[in-house]
């Protein structure tokens, strides 16, 4: 069966043709991270314009890529939330219009579920149950899943999402936007045990997130090096003078402190639920360090870590596209009533 992903939550305008729900004959996305930067993050009406722009030659260049045209499709799955309301509104949209023109089923998809069954699109895939790990730039939540089809919100963030924290640390250090690439690309000159940060308190009866305690500590912790430095400093506006090693160094601390408190929570919630698999997913999943490091953990552990393939991580309609697949064959449908849930659905 041949899908057509559509994926418009955030600031990535894609489509996708998989086929059975595996394998991706193509997977187009195009981005306005460029039109964001100059803001230091996303901004709603930027994106929603850009979508409505590039939605239709996106489209076309997918199904060109796959060498396949509209008629054959058999199957439309596109993200109705989590997501920017105005975004959503535009995949969904086309979405539904395809579908009624070419009376073609429908399936809603859940664009944090997405990020996780990104991970199974690989030639071992787990069995289920197991537990779930988004962490994006607009997310950070843990998932107990009995099925693809089958899951609860076990964990959230109670303040910034991961990503979110390291975009907010890189403006701290006017390193620019994404922060995450540029904190990462950072640490590996850097020695996360020359300026330590302290690692969040463990909370034995919750698997929430917080990410706002690491992110005051780099704040003072830069005000502290920029005052023993003799330099001015400013938190909004103008620039610091901190020598780049020690740049380095807050960058190689702060990554080690959120790759952490990720692996923490991680093991606990697979120790609490009897799991032996754990998926992960999201934008920061791209991180070599943060894979590095629970590959080894959970290998020690006894446990088994699976990533998204090379070029999933990231938001893409082909895990839209597979996800779909695999809830239509579970006997899932929408209508054209579906709406979008820019808060998702609990």
């Amino acid at each position: 069966m041949l899908t057509l992903g559509i994926e418009t939550s955030c600031d990535e305008t894609a489509c996708a043709v998989v086929k059975n729900g595996k394998e991706i004959l193509s997977n187009i996305v195009a981005t306005s991270l460029e039109d964001h930067k100059p803001y230091g993050g996303v901004v709603p009406e930027i994106a929603c314009r850009s979508h409505v722009e590039s939605i239709a030659p996106v489209l076309k260049k997918s199904l060109r890529e796959a060498e396949v045209s509209l008629d054959e499709i058999q199957l439309i799955a596109s993200t109705y939330g989590p997501g920017l309301p105005g975004s959503l509104l535009v995949g969904l949209s086309t979405a539904k219009a395809i579908s009624f023109a070419k009376d073609i089923p429908l399936i809603g998809v859940d664009h944090i579920q997405a990020h996780l069954y990104a991970s199974l699109m690989t030639d071992r895939p787990p069995s289920f149950p197991l537990v779930g790990l988004v962490i994006s730039g607009g997310h950070t939540s843990l998932l107990w899943m009995r099925d693809v089809h089958r899951f609860k919100r076990i964990a959230e963030t109670q303040d910034d999402a991961c990503g979110e924290a390291f975009d907010k640390v890189a403006k701290m250090l006017k390193l620019g936007y994404p922060g995450g690439p540029l904190i990462e690309k950072r640490s590996r000159e850097g020695n996360p045990k020359t300026i330590p940060l302290p690692l969040p308190k463990l909370n034995e009866t919750s698997l929430d997130f917080s990410f706002s305690g690491i992110k005051t500590a780099v704040l003072y912790k830069v005000r502290e090096l920029e005052k023993v430095q003799g330099t001015r400093y400013k938190v909004q506006g103008g620039n610091h003078s901190l020598p780049p090693s020690i740049v380095n160094d807050i960058c190689a601390s702060f990554q080690h402190v959120v790759i952490e408190t990720l692996l923490r929570n991680a093991l606990l919630a697979c120790r609490r639920y009897h799991a032996k698999t754990l998926l992960v997913g999201g934008g920061v999943s791209a991180n070599q360090k943060l894979r590095s490091a629970f590959q080894t953990r959970f290998r020690n552990e006894g446990l088994r870590v699976l990533f998204p393939p090379k070029g999933l991580s990231l938001d893409n309609a082909a895990m839209v596209a597979g996800l779909g697949y695999r809830l239509y064959q579970k006997g899932i449908r929408s209508s054209l009533e579906l709406s979008c849930e820019p808060l998702g659905v609990r």
